[in-house]
Order: C-alpha cells, then structure tokens, then sequence
C-alpha cells in the first residue's frame, strides 16, 4: 500500500477554528512570510517575518509553532496546485503530457511566487522518518516513475535524471530574479528547456520572445544592503 499521495506530502497541517482578529494576524503573517522568504530565502530570521506581519513573535509561533509549519502554510495553496498535478501526471495515460503539464505548472508558479520553488524543493526530503516524509518520499518516487515511464515510451531522453528539475528551477529561478515581469521569456525558455528534455525534436514552435536585450541586460539586485543584526 502506498503511504501516501502527493497531496499529502505538501498538505499544511489543518488550522483550528479563530476569531476574526486571529484570522486576520493569521493573514497578515503568511503575507510577510510569502514576502521575506523571497527576499531572504526559506532560512530568514521569523523575527522578520512577524516584524513585516505587525505581530510579536510569540503570535507569530502561536499560530506556526515550527518554521516548517509557516513555509507549509504560506504557500499551501501553489503545494495543493502542484500535488494535484503530480498525481494527473502519475495517472495520465501520456507520460510526456504528464511530464510537461507538472514542469509548465511548477514554473509558472515559480514566476508568481519566487519563494515558492525552495520550498517545492524541500518538500523532497532524503528520509522518511514518520507518515508525513513517508508521503514525502513517496512523492519523489511518484515523480522518478513517472520519468521512467516517459523514457520507457521514448518520449523524454533517456539521460534525464530526477534532480535535473532542481537544476530546471534553478536555471528558470535565474531569469525570473533577473526579469520578474518578463512573462514571456520565462515561457520561452520553458519551451527551450522541455525541448532539451524530448528524446526526439519536436515541430512545435517556441513561444514568442520576451523583452530581454542584450546591450541593456536585466541583473538580479545583488547591491542590496546588509540587514542589521536581528532582522
């Protein structure tokens, strides 16, 4: 029996019935935590979080006694959009359909919340040490047999290896640091990259290019400064 399905390895766990204050700081924290993950990444202090939501931190660890707890909650909504396309992807007849539909999906999502890709990535632990990283892993292997199924039926290279999607966030992570409205660039180079992933060409044209130039090339802000201890 399987542990677990893929909606059950991104699942935040269920909230409690609150007053309408508590639901609105409850907002208000998974807005600024959705906000400074991606500014500072997954590992930013939850002092920030709380000081960008207006609450103290005891609230703040009230409502998500564990960091884990707060990542889970803040992007619950894309994790759900991404399980149920893991699981129709596991479950279509066409494994390349399948394959293409999760990374388009994946990376739009990335397009829309730069803090959400980490946070896809860590839902795939190593281990499984309890039901809810058992239904973890199990969404890694659901993932790694549905590759083998696409290269099984010819359609995706047989060199592919799982951890290329990391690489694929990464690179796609890239662009969208650089150009976060260049929506049509990111849509281009997730053609490149599922082409690059086809075991055969396809005949199928890219879409169209986005506004990136070279003389006036776009770069990530990397010359922002420090925060101050505590922040």
């Amino acid at each position: 029996m399987r542990p677990g399905t893929a909606r059950e390895a991104f699942a935040a766990p269920p909230a409690p019935p609150l007053r309408a204050d508590a639901l609105r700081n409850r907002a208000r924290l998974l807005a600024a935590a959705r906000e400074v993950f991606a500014e500072r990444g997954l590992d930013a202090p939850m002092a920030t979080v709380a000081r960008r939501a207006g609450v103290g931190v005891a609230t703040l660890y009230r409502r998500f006694p564990t960091r884990d707890d707060l990542v889970r909650a803040a992007f619950a909504e894309q994790m759900d959009t991404c399980a149920r396309v893991l699981d129709e992807a596991v479950a279509d007849p066409d494994p390349w359909r399948g394959f293409q539909r999760l990374v388009e999906t994946v990376c739009a999502l990335q397009a829309e919340e730069r803090g959400f890709p980490e946070a896809f990535v860590r839902a795939f632990p190593a281990a499984a040490r309890a039901h809810t990283d058992a239904a973890r892993a199990q969404a890694a292997e659901d993932f790694a047999r549905l590759v083998a199924r696409a290269q099984a039926a010819g359609a995706l290279r047989p060199d592919f290896h799982p951890a290329d999607f990391s690489m694929l966030l990464l690179a796609h992570g890239g662009l969208v640091a650089a150009a976060p409205a260049d929506r049509a660039s990111s849509r281009r180079l997730v053609a490149y990259l599922l082409e690059s992933f086809r075991a055969r060409p396809s005949r199928t044209a890219l879409p169209s290019p986005g506004a990136l130039d070279l003389i006036a090339w776009p770069q990530p802000n990397t010359a922002a400064q420090p925060a101050s201890p505590g922040a």
